[in-house]
């Protein structure tokens, strides 16, 4: 199972105390939840809340049971296995993000991303490589090449061409440096704001990413083109099919264009040809891409989508790396307003690189709440004097420092030079020595301080937002039931092979097999071809004849005749076998949804009980719930729950 459909279905919990105004509603062992917290739990799990004895009841029974798993995860020592303190305080850092940003700088950058996002730009660039933690010497190797590849383009030799032959972009082999249009949050944000503060048709100042130097040239700039609903028929193929198959499967689709020009219906046309699984049965409709979307599509089939000018025009066919489609435009929608993305937008920026910017000012204001002294012009002496080339080996330790000074105080707390030499020890690798050793504890001090005020910070979110204590809850309490579930069900029945064969064995009964054909089924189109099929299959020397010949007599110089597949059917589970009154042999022609069906059986397998290997999959899911069931039963005996039901109903009054 995965973990974040877990983690999506946990109980957001929160820790209050007793009180007249605020009851406690349930308590599992020694944790209360009163009634303010139990309505936020129910709320969140539910879309369409009910109050009545019978839904509270059907709740509270499924809440009992999560708090039992958690319960127990923790009494086995779950919350302190070093992989998963590790995995929560990851994603502790996360959720913290929005809290450790200035909201008024964050607030200019969601207007810009706004603005990025309305508008597109396109851009071509050169690259030269460069590590971030490049010598000065190879950093300064790497401006003078991007410099005089600047100058070169200023002299007049083309852009394109100079990125074709010089950038060490791989890609601009074949794209001569062009990276097509985009909006924000799709490029490092560098590169980004570079692009929309360049004027079109003008080449950047050099700037570096953390691939290296790049100077851009823009091609364009324009509105964005919105969102579209499209639906779409596919005829799928690769280059790995082969020239003769490619070939076909052009004619198809071209045969499918033809069709819907002579005034075919499109959905019906869907239904008999499309080869994708996901669309087909919904008329060929696929999510919404575009601006505001995170669906994205290949590049081909969305400029063929943006450029049908109205609802129910559709393109000619488009090919991809997936085969060939027709797509029809269903709905077009523009940029949303900014109040309907600005949620989004928050959320994109906060977890962005552009956020560093609100740090470093979320930093200073946080120094003046907290009354900051620094102590660090005496207190780095130490290290000036000290710290020296073995240090590049990994040879400090933090034990070198005997003298345990402050170097910052921040809300009366010490933060001491102890605590920086740890940082500095556990922080030496990629680190090149490349100038003076002050230089160095300059700057690794400054990303210390930071990180240590912001960790300062951190520490104390959940006792000044609730929302932020509820989240850091949720995903400890579904870190540790994925973790426990995996243990003790999941993983153990799939490992159980014994165990799995002892279930099997005591449940045959459950895993038949319905009535199967091993039979070739023809599926075809249009009555006529279904009638020259039986036909064929029928008449004199039929025996002789093999199904690709019969395949390709019915076809001709068509692919939109006829399809053939061969295998064991079961009766039950396949739409066009059920009710359907076949016997050996082959069959009269019969219409199901719209198509024709040949079926020409070799044997009829009665129903039988499923070997162990057959019904394995089934078998390991309905025993991963016997032992989920066993499991649950040991626990409440194990672990005391009390349920205040008056306290319980009279939620919703």
């Amino acid at each position: 199972m995965n973990k974040f459909i877990v983690l999506a279905i946990t109980l957001v919990l929160g820790s209050s105390t007793f009180s007249q105004e605020d009851p406690v509603i349930m308590t599992i062992d020694d944790k209360e939840i009163t009634k303010t917290e139990f309505l936020q739990i129910y709320l969140k799990n539910n879309n369409d809340p009910k109050y009545d004895k019978q839904s509270l009841d059907e709740y509270v029974e499924l809440f009992t049971k999560f708090k039992l798993k958690v319960a127990e995860a923790e009494n086995l020592g779950y919350g302190t296995i070093p992989k998963l303190v590790k995995e929560l305080r990851g994603y502790t850092k996360q959720l913290a993000l929005p809290y450790l940003v200035d909201s008024l700088k964050t607030e200019a950058l969601v207007k810009e991303a706004y603005y990025r996002t309305a508008n597109e730009v396109r851009a071509s660039h050169i690259l030269i490589k460069v590590n971030p933690k490049a010598s000065p010497k190879d950093t300064i190797g790497a401006w003078n090449q991007i410099m005089q590849l600047k100058r070169k383009i200023e002299g007049g030799e083309d852009f394109a061409t100079v990125a074709k032959t010089s950038s060490q972009d791989p890609s601009a082999a074949n794209n001569s440096g062009d990276l097509g249009y985009f909006t924000a949050f799709q490029m490092v944000y560098q590169f980004e704001d570079k692009a929309y503060k360049t004027e079109v048709g003008k080449v950047s100042m050099p700037f570096r990413t953390r691939f290296g130097y790049h100077i851009l040239k823009v091609d364009d700039k324009r509105a964005a083109r919105g969102s579209i609903e499209t639906a779409h028929i596919m005829v799928s193929a690769r280059e790995s099919d082969g020239p003769e198959v490619m070939d076909d499967t052009r004619n198809k689709i071209n045969e499918i264009y033809d069709l819907l020009n002579n005034g075919g219906n499109f959905e019906e046309l869907v239904k008999k040809f499309s080869d994708d699984p996901s669309s087909v049965d919904k008329q060929g409709k696929l999510p919404a891409f575009g601006t505001g979307s995170t669906t994205r599509m290949v590049p081909a089939f969305e400029d063929a989508a943006f450029a049908l000018e109205n609802d129910g025009d559709f393109s000619k066919p488009v090919k991809t790396a997936y085969g060939f489609h027709i797509v029809k435009r269903l709905k077009w929608s523009p940029v949303p307003k900014f109040d309907k993305l600005e949620d989004n937008l928050s959320s994109r920026v906060a977890k962005d690189e552009r956020s560093k910017q609100t740090q470093n000012s979320f930093v200073s204001k946080l120094k003046v709440e907290y009354k900051y002294k620094s102590k660090a012009k005496k207190g780095l002496k130490w290290f000036y004097e000290n710290l020296d080339s073995t240090y590049f080996q990994g040879k400090f330790s933090a034990d070198q420092v005997t003298k345990n000074k402050p170097l910052f105080k921040l809300d009366k707390k010490k933060f001491t030079s102890k605590e920086f030499a740890e940082f500095l020890a556990s922080s030496h690798r990629g680190i090149r020595q490349n100038g003076s050793m002050n230089v160095l504890v300059d700057n690794q001090y400054k990303i210390w301080e930071k990180n240590a005020i912001l960790d300062y910070e951190e520490s104390k979110l959940t006792g000044k937002y609730p929302a932020y204590k509820a989240l850091v809850t949720e995903y400890h309490d579904g870190i540790l039931l994925y973790e426990v579930m995996s243990d003790l069900v999941w993983n153990k029945a799939m490992k159980d092979t014994t165990g799995l064969k002892e279930f099997h064995a005591g449940h045959k009964g459950d895993y038949i097999w319905g009535t199967r054909l091993n039979s070739d089924i023809f599926e075809c189109y249009t009555a006529e071809a279904a009638k020259t099929v039986f036909s064929l299959l029928t008449s004199e020397g039929a025996d002789t004849l093999e199904v690709v010949q019969v395949v390709g007599l019915v076809n001709g110089e068509s692919e939109l005749n006829v399809r053939h597949r061969n295998s064991k059917f079961d009766t039950s589970k396949t739409r066009y076998l059920k009710e359907q009154n076949l016997g050996m042999g082959v069959n009269e022609v019969y219409e199901y949804d719209g198509k024709f069906y040949v079926i020409r059986v070799d044997e009829i397998l009665e129903p039988s009980e499923k070997e162990f290997g057959e019904a394995k999959g089934a078998i390991t899911s309905d025993y991963q719930n016997y032992l989920e069931q066993e499991w649950l039963k040991e626990l409440r005996k194990k672990h005391t729950v009390n349920i205040n039901k008056e306290a319980l109903y009279s939620i919703g009054e």
